[in-house]
C-alpha cells in the first residue's frame, strides 16, 4: 500500500464550488424547460455559471500533513464553512478533489450528527461508531469524554434538552477523545464558556503536538497565532494568502485598516516595529511612526496617537499621544516619532493602531486613521490578571505590620507614566 494511502492528512486540490441564489424554480413553467435543457445537454457545464449561480470557492488548494496545524481565517462569506463541509462530505465539490485520509474527528456545527431524541450517552456511542471506533474503545474513553465535556449530570438526558453550549462541549469532547487521525474544528467552540474554551484549546494543542493533522477555522486571531503552523486567509471564495501565520494575520488586518485621508492636517504613512512582531510579556516594544504635516491644513494642535488594542475583544488597553513626552510636531513637512512601551499584558495577539487627534477640550475622538501593525505577546514572567504592572514589594523592617502602621508594605510601579 502506498504511503499516500496510509498517511493521515487533508488534501484540497483545485476545488471549485458553486451554489444557486434563491429558489431554483418557482413554477412548473420554469421547471419543465430546465429539466429538458439538462437532458438535452444544453444547460451550463460544471465549469460554467448558470442563471443566479455564484462561486463560493474558486480554485482553492491546500494540504495538512501530520504535525501541521493549518488555520483558515476570513470574514463571513469568505468560504470557510464551505471548505469544512466539503472536506467532511456534507456537500460535494463542483470541480476538484477534497480528501481526508484516516479517521476524522470533526466539529463543524453545533450538535452536527447528534440524534436529538437520543441521550448524551447514546450519542457518544453513535458518534464513535460513525467514526469507526470499536465499542470497547468507546467504553474505555467514555468517562474521560463525560468529564471533559462537563455534562455528566445530564448524560442520560436527550440532547434536544441541552443548551447550545452543552452540545458544543459534548461534540468537541467526542471528537477530541476518540483517537482521531485527523481533527477538524470550526469556530463553534466560541459558544462554550471561558473555562471550557481554555481546556478545549489545551486539548487541541496536545493533539497537534501528538503529530496528527489539525485544521481549525477561527475568528480568534490570538488563538490562531499561538496554535497554527500556517494559515489560509480567505476572501470571497479565494485564497488571498497562504503561508506563515503572522504574515497571514497581518494581511487580514491590513484589509481592515482605513487608508489615510490625503486631506488630513497630519498624514500618517508608515509604522515599523523595531523589535519584531513577537515579544514576551513585560518586554519593551519600540515603534517608529512616520508621516508628514500638511502645512495648508494643520493648526498646530494636532496630536499623533498610538493605541494598543486587544484583538480578542477589541478593547483599547492604552493610548499614547505624541505630546506625552512634550513632543511637538513640526509645522510642516515629514516627521518620525518613536514610541516605547512595555507590553505588560497577558499572552495573546494585540493591535497597534495609529491615528490623528486634535488637542482641544471641546472635541473628542480621532480625525484621521493611520497604518497599523500587530504584535504577538508570548508568555513571559508568570502573573495573574489582565495587566502586568511589574510591581515590586519591599518589606520595611521586621516588625509586624500592626506595629508599623506608619510604614506599610509598599508597592511601586516602575514606568507607570508610559501607560497613559
Amino acid at each position: 500500500m502506498s504511503e499516500r494511502a496510509v498517511t493521515p492528512g487533508i488534501e484540497f486540490d483545485h476545488v471549485w464550488k458553486k451554489f444557486q441564489r434563491g429558489e431554483r424554480h418557482d413554477s412548473l413553467r420554469d421547471f419543465i424547460p430546465s429539466v429538458a435543457r439538462q437532458l438535452l445537454g444544453r444547460g451550463p457545464t460544471a465549469a460554467e455559471l448558470g442563471a443566479n449561480q455564484f462561486w463560493a470557492l474558486k480554485d482553492v488548494s491546500f494540504t495538512v500533513k501530520p504535525g501541521e496545524v493549518v488555520g483558515i481565517i476570513g470574514r463571513n462569506g469568505a468560504g470557510k464553512s464551505t471548505i469544512l463541509k466539503t472536506l467532511t462530505r456534507i456537500i460535494p465539490p463542483t470541480l476538484g478533489r477534497a480528501e481526508t485520509r484516516g479517521r476524522v474527528g470533526a466539529l463543524i456545527e453545533i450538535a452536527a450528527g447528534f440524534h436529538q431524541d437520543l441521550t448524551g450517552k447514546e450519542n457518544v456511542y453513535l458518534q464513535g461508531a460513525i467514526m469507526g471506533m470499536p465499542r470497547s474503545l468507546i467504553r474505555e474513553r467514555f468517562d474521560d469524554i463525560v468529564e471533559f465535556s462537563g455534562v455528566g449530570p445530564f448524560i442520560d438526558t436527550p440532547v434536544k434538552r441541552y443548551s447550545s453550549g452543552m452540545n458544543a462541549r459534548l461534540g468537541f469532547a467526542i471528537a477530541a477523545h476518540l483517537s482521531p487521525d485527523v481533527l477538524i474544528i470550526d469556530e463553534v467552540l466560541s459558544v462554550g464558556d471561558f473555562e471550557f474554551q481554555q481546556r478545549a484549546f489545551g486539548r487541541m494543542k496536545a493533539l497537534a503536538q501528538s503529530g496528527i493533522p489539525v485544521l481549525v477555522v477561527s475568528h480568534q486571531l490570538e488563538r490562531v497565532a499561538e496554535l497554527c503552523t500556517s494559515v489560509l486567509f480567505m476572501e470571497r471564495g479565494e485564497v488571498r494568502f497562504a503561508g506563515p501565520t503572522l504574515e497571514a494575520i497581518r494581511q487580514y488586518l491590513a484589509v481592515e485598516q482605513v487608508p489615510s485621508d490625503p486631506d488630513s492636517p497630519v498624514i500618517l504613512e508608515q509604522i515599523v516595529l523595531e523589535d519584531g512582531e513577537q515579544l514576551r510579556s513585560g518586554e519593551r516594544a519600540r515603534v517608529r511612526l512616520s508621516g508628514r504635516v500638511n502645512r495648508d491644513r494643520a493648526t498646530g494642535n494636532e496630536l499623533v496617537v498610538l493605541s494598543l488594542r486587544n484583538l480578542q475583544d477589541g478593547r483599547t488597553l492604552a493610548a499614547i499621544t505624541s505630546d506625552h513626552g512634550g513632543v511637538k510636531l513640526p509645522l510642516s513637512g515629514p516627521f518620525e516619532l518613536e514610541f516605547e512601551l512595555e507590553l505588560n499584558v497577558q499572552p495573546g495577539l494585540y493591535g497597534l493602531d495609529s491615528s490623528v487627534r486634535v488637542k482641544a477640550q471641546n472635541r473628542k475622538g480621532d480625525i484621521a486613521a493611520g497604518p497599523g501593525a500587530h504584535v504577538q505577546v508570548l508568555a513571559g514572567r508568570p502573573f495573574e490578571g489582565t495587566v502586568q504592572p511589574n510591581a515590586t514589594v519591599r518589606l520595611n523592617g521586621s516588625e509586624p505590620p500592626s506595629r508599623r502602621a506608619a510604614e506599610p508594605l509598599s508597592e511601586t510601579v516602575p514606568n507607570a507614566d508610559r501607560h497613559s
